[in-house]
């Protein structure tokens, strides 16, 4: 779908048409190449000043996507038709950036969409984001054997059938199916809904009283981990989402006021979310490596059933040592032998609903299933196995990264370094080829998880 856009030069205009109130900030080219970012245009900023304050209603949330539903027939109708997805705020926020690109789009005699505020800043957001779900083939090559090649191939399946979801909920409503989908006259493509996820994903904000929301302006500032994060964002008494100096912070003229995306977070998931890895980082930190039921577990299908958890576990490294986190592992190494059990019980409804039981009990909730097995005078054995079972995939995943070395070797000379995302991904291959031989290593010194580093979540 062709895009409309702003030049960065008119963002400053707009923020002053829509009441975004500066203090002593502004949004420039940075001087470390990394693009726009909020600079300090005046001296004396410290003592949590406010820098920024954006008006609630320029707050795209999923109560104020909504709100607009009012007043906009056309994003109604596409929000009601596809349900319960448009009740999260995700699905509600890429739902109403199509609509904002569609209405830019067409032209105004369409009469497609209503214009707001909010119309004017996804004018702003870049014409690319350089995410891993656009790459090439050849560049998702690299990914291969890192924690990243099944969240990338998982992202894309998903994004494809959110994409086909959107086209069978919408295909009977007349505007869609003729400026949407229609061979002849249709604008949307597959590209589009990626282009609206990567807009959400790069810049939405987990913002205090309000939940995952795009914030214009704010969402300019860029990323800096520790000591270097200069200021926090949050929601002051009206609602309004603030920009606020850390305490002790104390910028100068021309320096850039950055933010954190996430000091905690993986490096596989900065680089999925937001396209890049700080050249600084020496730790992966954490990794999600998933798990399957062996097929030959006669009680695979009802696991599968009846677990909420995320199929695998994740490696976490903090403070020098390893730390293992994942509820699917304990239906994994559990059988009926062992005293799990699912049974087929009718509800008030008088629908029928698969359920789990241990040793003649319902298990309410499935994350309790360790500390039910705690208690068993086999709970060595059941250690031993999930010992064995981590320590397995673990061995698997090295193996892979170790068979994929050669190939990204030649992918490595047939590009431009520093055109692809190659760098990122050796950085990403080097971090957690080190996370995961320091795991392999401490499973096989504390096979029993009597003490030490590698436990469990719970002890």
């Amino acid at each position: 779908m062709r895009r409309h856009y702003f030049p960065p030069t008119a963002l400053q205009t707009w923020a002053d048409l829509n009441n975004i109130e500066r203090n002593g900030v502004t949004v420039a080219s940075t001087l470390k190449g990394r693009g726009l970012g909020v600079l300090t245009t005046a001296e004396g900023l410290h003592n949590e000043a406010v820098l920024v304050t954006v008006p609630l209603h320029l707050v795209l949330s999923l109560e104020s996507v909504w709100i607009y539903a009012k007043s906009d027939q056309h994003l109604k109708q596409v929000l009601d038709s596809v349900g319960e997805y448009s009740q999260s705020a995700r699905g509600a926020i890429l739902i109403f950036l199509l609509m904002q690109i569609t209405h830019s789009a067409l032209a105004e005699s369409e009469g497609i969409g209503v214009s707001s505020a909010l119309t004017g800043y996804v004018k702003f957001l870049p014409p690319a984001v350089p995410l891993p779900t656009f790459w090439s083939d050849d560049e998702r090559a690299f990914a291969a054997g890192t924690s990243l090649e099944a969240a990338l191939e998982s992202k894309l399946k998903s994004l494809d059938r959110e994409f086909t979801n959107l086209y069978e909920s919408t295909a009977s409503i007349g505007w869609c199916r003729k400026y949407w989908w229609s061979t002849d006259t249709g604008i949307l493509s597959f590209d589009d809904w990626k282009q609206v996820d990567a807009m959400y994903r790069s810049r939405a904000l987990d913002l205090p009283g309000t939940g995952h929301a795009m914030v214009p302006y704010v969402d300019m500032a860029n990323h800096a981990s520790g000591e270097a994060t200069t200021a926090l964002y949050d929601t002051d008494a009206d609602g309004n989402a603030i920009l606020i100096l850390c305490e002790g912070k104390r910028p100068q003229v021309g320096d850039e006021v950055s933010i954190t995306y996430g000091d905690d977070k993986g490096a596989c998931e900065m680089l999925f979310s937001y396209g890049f890895i700080e050249d600084t980082r020496t730790s992966a930190r954490e990794l999600f490596l998933e798990l399957d039921i062996p097929n030959d577990d006669p009680l695979k299908l009802a696991k599968k059933a009846v677990s909420n958890s995320p199929p695998g576990f994740k490696l976490v490294s903090r403070d020098a040592s390893v730390r293992w986190e994942g509820d699917f592992v304990w239906l994994i190494c559990t059988n009926e032998e062992d005293g799990l059990d699912f049974r087929l019980l009718q509800t008030t409804d008088g629908k029928k609903e698969l359920r789990v039981f241990w040793k003649g009990d319902e298990i309410q909730d499935l994350s309790n299933l360790r500390a039910l097995l705690e208690k068993e005078r086999l709970w060595d054995v059941f250690h031993l196995r999930a010992v064995a079972t981590l320590q397995e995939r673990v061995a698997q995943q090295l193996m892979a990264l170790e068979r994929s070395r050669a190939s990204t070797d030649l992918f490595k000379a047939r590009v431009d370094g520093s055109t692809s995302p190659y760098q990122a991904i050796l950085l990403l291959r080097k971090l957690e080829e080190k996370l995961m031989t320091q795991a392999y290593e401490e499973l096989e010194e504390k096979v029993w998880f009597e003490s030490g580093p590698l436990a469990t979540r719970d002890g």
